[in-house]
């Protein structure tokens, strides 16, 4: 038995987390992003990919799990920088519109490997099947996490 394997769960995936997210913020950092903003970037892409008929803030509040207040000023350096647009929205004026811009887009590639290519990176020398299985029983706890989070917010 290894130290690690000594270790609690908990901290064993908090460990994991750090490091993935260190990894990821020294790659973003190069496209002069945040790892933050990445991943709201990220969710907005998701969600323009589904085609909601418009995408406001607190659509990115609830799937980053943000505050406004974070997301605000996370949206402000985002517009910024030109990785997106804010525009009074249509349906409801009280709400700011937010797309993606083309700088965005033509990045969108990049992006989407670079979180491909860390995974890679940490699960080098590891076979194939054992990846599956590990990324199969994360897809489960993470459907788990999700009906207890769901059930806390019905009490």
């Amino acid at each position: 038995m290894s130290m690690i394997d000594e270790l609690p769960v908990g901290l064993r995936l908090s460990i994991l987390q750090r490091t993935f997210k260190s990894l990821l913020n020294e790659r973003v950092e190069t496209l002069g992003l945040t790892g933050v903003q990445f991943a709201v970037l990220q969710e907005l892409r998701r969600l323009e990919t589904s085609e909601p008929p418009e995408i406001n803030q607190r659509d990115l509040e609830r799937v980053a799990r943000l505050t406004h207040p974070t997301m605000t000023e996370i949206l402000k350096h985002l517009e910024k920088k030109g990785f997106i647009h804010c525009r009074t929205g249509a349906a409801d004026k009280r709400f700011k519109a937010i797309s993606s811009t083309e700088k965005t887009r033509l990045l969108a590639g990049e992006l989407d490997h670079m979180d491909d290519d860390i995974f890679r990176e940490l699960t080098r020398e590891i076979p194939d099947a054992q990846v599956e299985i590990f990324l199969n029983v994360m897809n489960h706890i993470l459907q788990n996490t999700r009906k207890e989070q769901e059930r806390n917010e019905h009490k």
